[in-house]
């Protein structure tokens, strides 16, 4: 080989047969596969790897050699082998060289040097001489690529001075213009030959030839050709001169070069009316673009009073200035990385950039050192070496510290802390260029152990704390949410005054109630002195961080605080003397204040901030400058009320706004305080004042306090403490029903749902296409809009609607919603200017023709009026019968081909319109032979349509038919037909040859489209004899149909023209979800036999069918056909599923929407009426609307793995990366973004570097675009998604940015409005103020099918309608909640992005946008008129973990500065609205559950005492229903009908309040009650949980089909901390009280309580089971025993996953608790100390006591109890110590054991008085205390370990699960022995398949068809 092809160097021997492990590639007959499987570490390779693929068959010998030279560089790079990879793929390449160079010969010549000259020579001749001026851009970057690679390679192969010139020539041409043909995303810039049509756009090449303006910028002097080399092409625009200048990468500035055009070019070409003559930019264009970009930067440098570095020196080129600003910003943003989310530390960086660049154009040395500007210049990557990482390394050492999200939030400074680092004068102190030894760079951790010294920068203490510190602690709520809790505070004070001293509201006028009720002001100082308390304590880990002020501010708060908690009891104790009724107090400020009391001074003082602070809310003008502005005269005065923030300033809405929500809040505080007063406080204040003066000296129990006179405060605080609680959460519910009222008045005021059923839609269908024209068309004349259309006019709407609606029809068909019938049913004639009325869809004219017929031949009468006044009644009527006579007639007319023929017709037809004129119609006409002749039309028109197999046969039937037809028409119909045929006889009698009529036609007609069409239609209407009301069938279409048509009435801006439109991105997270099932997923089956396809066949069997009637499968396929079929099959089951395909073929609709309105607004009317044939084939049209579609929408799916996947040996990740190959080949506008990890060696160590890349399709590969490398991971620094979103955000474009899940679809019709929602964003509301983000609609996709899914989707829906609507307006609080909202994106990208991503505390991170947003001055709107699809979870474990996620989040969030910031700095009433619908919901449902808690172990506490017993025998107390009243609204709320009302609101407004009615008893028999109190439970623990210990984790609910039996073993350790041992609690509880209570025995509410607890138990209890597929099913049920016999019995260790055994599983249920501080062990300890209750109140109630009331019977107790802890623990010592060797002596042991236990029981029955009833007693006792001390175990876990006690509590534990399963279980057991009930339960789960003829019970017995190919009956 190197003799005949002269290389330098072979292979060593050693190597060519090194024994290495071949790589596995996947598809190994698929040559493309090894430059994909490329080691990292190699990436260089993969390009040469590619071109000898794609030359393979051109000359396999050069292949051949580049593939040598490909493993000579790999050689090189890697000699030792030793990256992860190389020695496989190195040992794979060369055995396949080894195989090639005995297989390949040269072609051309007889050795290799000349062979790949000459293949060199001819290539470029072939495709770069002859083709650079004919092929299209991307087709010339693949061949440059190849031709630079191939001399490379010949390089290599020929000797040095062998290359002959013409070779040399064309080598060095190729160099010279390869960056010409450089893969390039949108815009081809550089291309020459021929330039796609988006570079003709004038508006493109305007804002190109602003940027290229490099006139007059000063180039360093000192750079050398060399340097100029090094750096790439020479400077062409502003962008190459700052990178020249600051060392940008070269990805980054091709990547912000066309993100700068496209911006600059949409947004000037808007509202242009003339584009001829359009050359240059409008200057207020860009300056609009600077305003935009630097808003937040201008904003900074005022709020830092620092002067802005955006300087324009008088007479200089201001235009060529705002664009290098702009430039410098979107490239300092484009490779900032994760600092993107720190947008100050970018305001930071810009502006002393922008001094730089200042100086360099305007002088030579820099302010401070003198040093000259005109330095060397950088290389590529000095911006992100010098400046990025070092940030980067401060936010990685900080993310350490944070210990994988287990330690302390105030432990590590996040995002938000090192970004509010640049909110203060210090930031300054870093100095330009950036001191990495100033305090922000230094290490902050303590000193670490010496083996982790290596490498790090010492430093002293830890960094604090910026402005604020997340604590875990509860009070989070009190301190962000003051001003609620001290108003509700002293609401609930005056209340019980006024009951207890007056009973009625009238006596609050009575001087002595007033005066007691003034002590609420003295309640509210000591709640202020706790608020300042509070912020003391919580922000002192941050104090090192605060300026001196704000210091002063807390401390001089905290002093007032306490100033006034003591002078206003004492001035209040001196003013009692000195009584005061109501007029006197008021009229003594006038007349006598000389003698008022010194308390109502002190409390006029008091006052006066709150009066001034009212006075403001009332001018929210007034506030929100003052608190802009930075006047320091006025930041002095605000400084008390608020301390001065960056964030959170002038966020008061308008006056009308302001005037909406309070009022809202208004009326439901009237409400709630009313209802509070009646219902909760006045009926219980007489019992109580019985109860306190009431004197108990018969105890049940050893009382301490008998002696005292305590008032029986125990049973007023029994009784009180859930009044009190229910008063607190109770707002929750009033706050649903007026949300649920004025959301409903809202939408209906919107129009929703006044078109929501077929029936609605045949009435009003005639006005759709005007409104489709005046909301969705664009009009030059917006005045005209209302004017009655003329009929030209109307036509052309229609055609225009037409276009639409059909494409809408077939996107429909397309996703096999419709079947072909449906389809040609409901499409609109896309041609209807031959016709003289309008057509509308047959579905409308269905059965009116055979209608008319029968009208007609029963028509007894001669007179015409009268018959054609019946048919005009009905408008459609009349249509379809002209419209049927008319194209009948033209069939007819053009199927003859002869003359005589049509003359017949003709006449016919004549006499027919005649007839009409002269109105003797029913005189010419028989009405009688109409039926035989529509007969004959049938046939005749379905013989038209059949298949033609056999011609002649064919020409025969038509003929036969057609004569008989004609024959009917002048024989039976006319009263003169025979003249017409006798004419036509005469007239060719002298024809020589005798023909018979109507033999002559053509039947090439039937062929055309277009004929073909009407034929179709002809046959409907004249065949469809049933109305169509029930088309179509498929509820889904319906759906559809009507939102579409209903949405075109409701209330959205007017279309702006395509061009005029705002440009906007799509951008889709993914990591490792399903893109596209395989074969494999689709025909696996799982434990029942089931597979995903037979499943889907089952739950949509209509779609299913009309999927086999468009791919048509027939018999004997081939392979081509069979693998067609199959991809298809793949993809129906995807489109059903969550995947990404899904998402991405509904995203992509958006393109084609925009394609045919740029068709609809450039051809003209003709082409319209035409229909869209017209155009839809000529390419100028297409050309340009896929430049102008190019230029207005990107996609970008952020598939943060793709790289990893590509390389990856799993099969699913292999076939992820393949799938996503496949989308970008099939969408070739489909962008895809990934963090690309290679190996670089530096300095001899090889080390991980990470880019940012994007890629589009090929032609089979994908094609590489940009690369941009990032100064470490970025998905280490937070949150996996808002991660992998921001790494992508960067090679988004446009305007505005919509945020779109993997779990999401989209809908041709709606994405035809998506221009219409962008105008939201120009309309100016509020006093200018436009909209930050849009939010929209979604429908629920997943509810089909089981009743789970049916209770969720209701569930979302409600909350993304009715919910998100009373949130936008009136309250003004919506966030954004991870929908498909849309983002002002130019305001987000210069505020942070569109999410926040600091570990753990935003762990929601979608719902910090909109926080973030808000806090910076935007505000968020809804639009209903829009929807876009959204899955949920299906299965219970799915949609449990789903709950838990966001309970977590809300848990976090109540911990964040956001909410502190949002909850201090709104105003009052807003601040309630932004309460109850965040955090406060979930605060409220963990008080729901701690009602029922405080109830039950006060009534326990009653009931255990004996207080409760003689309470009720007292004579002066009367049975009180009070208290049942008052908790029957908790009851309420657990139940879930807080959640079912806005459902029912939303159903009733959408679809009908009779269907809503029909829904909710549905649901309820359904057991939605169950559903929803099981998912309080679900809420309430991972709530609580989170705030008191944290451990907030992202959990991944899975997105595929559930409906299948979920593990015994699953569910316990899914539920059981959460639900099982709090239900068994309350389960304990309820009977102790049933048992030892004989309270209110007759209180009918009293036993809706009891009811409802007990619901509330059964739920926590068994729903899981419920709701379990084959739950109890007795086999299944068997399984689930052994299974989880099985589990318990494993034992752990490291390594077994917790599903493997309990030891791991329980283990894992405590890790809160090693991570926990101090302050949770202890409050967990004190929550523990509830269970010691039981004991104590039990053991004096046991028969054995003998109603002794000694403390020694307790104590007694605890000696039983520690026995019996022994004998377990003797036993367990015994088993380990003596059960394998000494196995006699254990077996005696335990003997003894037992005839101990014998002789103790004996004697305690026979000599001391136990009874059976005691030892079930004292199991009830002792259990609580077992479990009591098995939680301070866990609590005390290292002590107990220290202790040598640890494995006691485990087997103590496990002891517990035992029979805590055993209870679970025994039930299940025990309905599974009845088979009834397992049919019942699939019955009731699957209740809405059933109604819909679904074979759910097929799917669970898993009884499937042979062929996966057969359609599918159902009912």
């Amino acid at each position: 080989m190197a003799s005949s092809s002269g290389l330098a160097r072979t292979p060593s021997k050693r190597m060519s047969r090194a024994q290495t492990m071949m790589v596995e590639i996947p598809n190994e007959d698929n040559t493309t596969a090894d430059s994909e499987l490329v080691p990292s570490s190699l990436a260089s390779i993969a390009p040469i790897l590619r071109v000898a693929n794609e030359i393979e068959k051109d000359n396999p010998r050069v292949a051949y050699l580049c593939r040598f030279h490909a493993f000579e560089k790999a050689h090189q790079m890697d000699p030792t082998s030793s990256g992860r990879g190389v020695r496989q793929f190195k040992t794979y390449l060369l055995h396949r060289l080894e195989r090639e160079e005995e297989e390949t010969i040269p072609k051309l010549a007889r050795n290799d040097p000349r062979e790949i000259q000459m293949y060199y020579q001819q290539f470029y001749l072939k495709n770069i001489a002859d083709g650079q001026y004919t092929k299209k851009p991307e087709e010339m970057a693949k061949i440059y690529q190849i031709a630079s690679v191939l001399f490379d390679v010949l390089r290599t192969v020929v000797p040095v001075g062998r290359v002959d010139d013409q070779t040399q020539r064309f080598a060095e041409e190729v160099e010279k213009k390869k960056e010409q043909f450089e893969h390039y995303n949108i815009l081809p810039l550089y291309a020459v030959g021929v330039k796609p049509a988006i570079m003709e756009l004038p508006e493109i090449q305007a804002a190109l030839r602003a940027i290229q303006n490099v006139e007059g910028l000063p180039v360093a002097r000192d750079t050398s050709d060399d340097t100029r080399r090094e750096r790439g092409k020479p400077v062409n625009d502003v962008l190459d001169w700052l990178s020249f200048h600051f060392g940008f990468q070269k990805g980054n500035v091709a990547n912000q070069r066309e993100h700068l055009i496209l911006l600059l070019a949409n947004m000037d070409v808007r509202k242009k009316e003339n584009l001829e003559g359009y050359t240059e930019l409008n200057a207020n264009t860009i300056r609009k673009l600077v305003d935009k970009v630097f808003k937040n930067y201008r904003s900074w440098c005022n709020y830092l009073r620092c002067k802005s570095h955006l300087r324009f020196q008088q007479g200089c080129n201001r235009q060529q200035l705002e664009l290098i600003y702009i430039s410098l910003y979107l490239l300092i943003w484009g490779e900032a990385s994760n600092i993107r989310f720190m947008p100050e530390c970018l305001c930071y960086i810009f502006h002393n950039m922008a001094n730089e660049v200042y100086g360099i154009l305007f002088s030579n040395a820099r302010p401070v050192s003198g040093e000259t500007y005109q330095n060397a210049p950088p290389d590529d990557e000095a911006f992100l070496r010098n400046v990025i990482t070092p940030i980067y390394k401060v936010l990685q050492r900080e993310v350490k510290r944070n210990k994988g999200g287990k330690a302390s939030h105030s432990k590590w400074r996040n995002y938000d802390d090192l970004n509010e680092y640049f909110w203060s004068g210090k930031c300054f102190q870093l100095k330009w260029p950036m001191n990495v030894k100033a305090d922000f760079f230094a290490h902050s951790d303590d000193p670490p152990p010496a083996i982790e010294t290596n490498n790090q920068i010492t430093a002293g203490k830890r960094k604090p704390k910026t402005n604020f510190v997340e604590a875990r602690t509860f009070w989070h709520l009190y301190r962000s949410f003051d001003r609620m809790w001290i108003f509700f505070i002293m609401a609930f004070q005056a209340m019980l005054i006024v009951a207890w001293n007056s009973g009625s509201l009238l006596g609050f006028f009575d001087e002595d109630v007033f005066r007691k009720v003034l002590t609420i002001f003295i309640t509210a100082a000591f709640l202020n002195f706790l608020q300042a308390t509070l912020d003391i304590i919580l922000s002192f880990n941050a104090w090192r961080s605060l300026n001196f002020s704000q210091i002063l501010r807390y401390l001089a708060k905290f002093a007032i605080a306490a100033f006034w908690a003591v002078v206003l009891p004492l001035a209040y104790s001196s003013s009692v003397q000195n009584p005061t009724g109501l007029v006197r107090f008021f009229s003594s400020w006038i007349n006598d204040w000389q003698n008022e009391s010194l308390y109502n001074y002190c409390l006029a003082i008091y006052l006066i901030p709150n009066i001034l602070a009212a006075i403001i809310f009332l001018l929210p003008p007034l506030r929100r400058g003052m608190e802009r502005s930075n006047w320091r005269i006025v930041t002095l005065f605000m400084w008390w009320a608020q301390p001065k923030l960056y964030v959170g300033r002038g966020m008061h809405e308008d006056f009308f706004s302001l005037l909406k929500y309070t009022m809202f809040w208004i009326l439901l505080l009237i409400s709630k305080l009313a209802f509070s007063y009646y219902v909760e406080i006045l009926p219980l204040v007489q019992p109580t004042k019985i109860i306190m003066e009431l004197h108990v000296d018969n105890y049940q129990w050893h009382e301490f306090f008998s002696e005292v006179k305590t008032h029986n405060i125990g049973v007023v605080i029994a009784i009180w403490s859930p009044i009190v609680l229910v008063y607190f959460m109770d707002a929750q519910i009033w706050y649903a029903i007026f949300s649920t009222l004025f959301g409903g008045i809202r939408g209906a005021f919107s129009h929703l749902g006044e078109i929501r059923t077929l029936g609605m839609l045949r009435s009003r269908f005639e006005s759709v296409p005007r409104a489709f024209c005046r909301r969705l068309v664009p009009s030059p004349n917006q005045h005209n809009r209302k004017r009655t259309p003329d009929e030209a006019t109307e036509r052309k709407n229609i055609a225009s609607f037409s276009l639409v609606w059909n494409k809408f029809i077939h996107s429909m068909r397309m996703q096999d919603l419709i079947s072909d019938r449906d389809r040609d049913l409901l499409l609109v004639p896309s041609s209807s200017s031959d016709v003289s009325v309008v057509q509308w869809p047959p579905f409308l004219l269905a059965s009116k023709i055979p209608i008319a017929l029968d009208m007609a031949k029963d028509f007894k009468k001669k007179d015409d009026a009268g018959l054609f006044k019946k048919i005009e009644t009905d408008d459609y009527m009349h249509s379809a019968v002209i419209e049927c006579y008319e194209t009948l007639r033209d069939i007819l007319y053009n199927l003859l081909d002869d003359d005589a023929d049509r003359l017949i017709v003709k006449e016919i037809c004549y006499e027919v319109d005649m007839s009409i004129r002269q109105r003797r119609f029913l005189t010419d006409f028989r009405m009688s032979g109409l039926p035989a002749l529509s007969n004959r039309l049938e046939k005749f028109l379905g013989i038209l349509l059949s298949n033609v197999e056999d011609v002649d046969t064919f020409r025969s039937q038509i003929i036969n038919v057609l004569q008989d037809i004609m024959e009917i028409i002048t024989q039976d119909v006319m009263v003169n037909g025979s003249g017409i045929i006798a004419r036509a006889h005469r007239h060719h009698e002298g024809d020589q040859k005798k023909e018979q009529r109507f033999e002559k036609i053509n039947i090439n007609l039937i062929q055309m489209k277009t004929w073909r069409e009407k034929i179709i239609r002809l046959y409907l209407l004249l065949t469809v004899k049933e109305s169509a009301i029930n088309v179509p069938p498929n509820l889904e279409a319906r759906r559809r149909i009507t939102f579409f048509a209903n949405s075109l009435f409701m209330n959205m801006p007017s279309a702006p023209k395509v061009r005029d439109m705002l440009s906007f991105s799509v951008l889709t997270p993914y990591y490792k979800e399903d893109v596209l099932y395989s074969d494999e997923e689709l025909t696996k089956e799982n434990e029942d036999g089931i597979s995903i396809l037979f499943y889907l066949q089952r739950i949509y069997p209509d779609e299913w069918n009309n999927f086999l009637e468009r791919v048509q499968p027939l018999g004997n396929k081939d392979e081509s056909e069979e693998a067609h079929l199959k991809e298809e099959i793949r993809k129906w089951v995807s489109y059903r599923g969550q995947t990404l395909s899904k998402t991405v073929r509904g995203m992509m609709y958006y393109r084609q929407a925009l394609e045919l309105q740029y068709c609809l607004e450039f051809s003209d009317d003709s082409e319209i009426l035409g229909g869209f044939q017209a155009f839809e084939n000529d390419q100028r049209y297409m050309e340009q609307a896929q430049a102008l579609a190019n230029m207005k929408f990107t996609y970008v799916v952020s598939c943060q793995v793709y790289g990893a996947q590509k390389k990856s040996s799993d099969q699913r990740d292999r076939s992820c990366y393949l799938n996503i190959l496949n989308l970008m080949l099939t969408y070739p506008s489909l962008r895809v973004a990934y963090i690309d990890e290679r190996e670089e060696t530096v300095e001899e160590k090889s080390q991980k570097v990470y880019y940012s890349v994007l890629v589009k399709g090929g032609e089979k590969l994908d094609e590489e675009i940009y690369r941009i490398r990032l100064p470490g991971l970025p998905t280490e620094i937070g949150e996996g998604k808002p991660e992998n979103q921001n790494h992508a955000i960067i090679f988004t474009r446009g305007e505005a940015l919509q945020t779109i899940d993997m779990n999401q679809d989209n809908y041709f019709e709606e994405a035809y409005k998506m221009r219409n929602v962008l105008e939201e964003f120009l309309k100016a509301r509020h006093k200018e103020r436009k909209p930050s983000i849009l939010g929209l609609r979604e429908h629920i996709f997943t509810g089909s099918v089981s009743s789970l899914a049916w209770f969720m989707s209701n569930q979302e829906t409600s909350f993304v309608t009715i919910g998100q609507r009373i949130l936008a307006n009136p309250l003004r609080v919506r966030f954004h909640y991870g929908h498909p909202d849309i983002f002002d994106r130019i305001f987000h990208l210069t505020r942070g992005g569109i999410s926040k991503a600091s570990k753990i505390i935003n762990l929601s991170e979608d719902i910090f946008a909109g926080f973030n947003s808000t806090l910076r001055g935007g505000y968020v709107t809804h639009h209903e008129y829009i929807q876009v699809g959204k899955g949920r979870d299906v299965g219970m474990n799915q949609i449990s973990a789903f709950e838990a996620k966001v309970a977590n989040g809300n848990g976090e969030q109540t911990l964040s500065r956001d909410v502190y910031r949002l909850g201090r700095r709104f105003d009052f009433y807003r601040m309630l609205s932004f309460y109850f619908t965040t955090v406060g919901f979930y605060f409220s449902s963990m008080v729901t559950v701690l009602i029922v808690y405080v109830f039950l172990y006060g009534r326990l506490y009653m009931v255990m005492s004996g207080l409760e017993q003689e309470i009720i025998e007292n004579a002066t107390i009367h049975q009180s229903k009070a208290l049942e009243e008052a908790l029957a609204t908790q009851s309420v709320f657990q139940l879930g009908l807080l959640l079912v009302l806005p459902m029912v609101m939303e159903i009733g407004l959408e679809k009908g309040f009779r269907t809503a009615l029909g829904d909710f008893i549905i649901m309820q028999l359904q057991l939605a009650s169950v559903f929803f109190t099981f998912q309080l439970g679900t809420k309430a623990h991972y709530y609580g949980r989170t705030i008191l210990h944290g451990g907030s984790k992202y959990r991944a609910t899975g997105r595929g089909f559930v409906v299948f039996h979920a593990k015994f073993a699953d569910n316990y350790r899914l539920y059981s901390r959460s639900h099982f041992v709090k239900g068994l609690e309350l389960l304990i509880l309820l009977v102790l009280y049933e048992v030892y209570g004989q309270s209110y025995r007759s209180s009918s509410l009293y036993m809706f309580i009891t009811v409802s607890m007990w619901f509330l138990v059964g739920s926590w209890l068994f729903a899981p089971f419920v709701f379990n597929p084959s739950g109890f099913d007795w086999q299944k049920t068997v399984d689930d025993w052994t299974d989880w016999k099985r589990w318990m019995g494993n034992r752990g260790g490291i390594g077994i996953n917790p599903d493997k055994s309990w030891e791991s599983w329980w283990e894992e249920e405590q890790e809160h608790l090693k991570f926990t501080n101090i302050r949770g062990r202890l409050l967990e300890i004190i929550l523990v100390f509830r269970f010691f209750i039981y004991q104590y109140g039990i053991v004096y109630h046991l028969d054995i006591a003998h109603h002794s009331k000694k403390i020694l019977v307790y104590g007694l107790s605890w000696l039983v109890m520690l026995t019996g802890l022994l004998v377990l623990k003797m036993v367990s010592m015994g088993r380990r110590r003596f059960g394998t060797d000494f196995q006699l002596m254990f077996r005696i042991l335990k003997a003894l054991l037992f005839l101990g236990f014998l002789s103790v029981m004996t004697v305690l029955f026979v000599v001391c008085g136990l009874t059976i009833s005691d030892l079930f007693a004292a199991i009830l006792a002792f259990l609580p205390t077992g479990w009591a001390i098995l939680l301070i175990g866990q609590a005390m876990r290292p002590v107990l370990k220290s202790l040598k006690f640890w494995d006691s509590i485990k087997e103590l534990a496990r002891g517990y699960e035992y029979i805590m399963g055993l209870i679970l279980f025994m039930p299940i057991a025990i309905l599974s022995w009845f088979p009834f009930v397992s049919e019942f339960q699939t019955r009731l789960l699957f209740n809405q398949a059933f109604s819909r003829g679904l074979q759910i019970s097929m799917i669970l017995a898993g009884r499937k068809e042979k062929d996966i190919t057969s359609p599918v009956k159902y009912a």
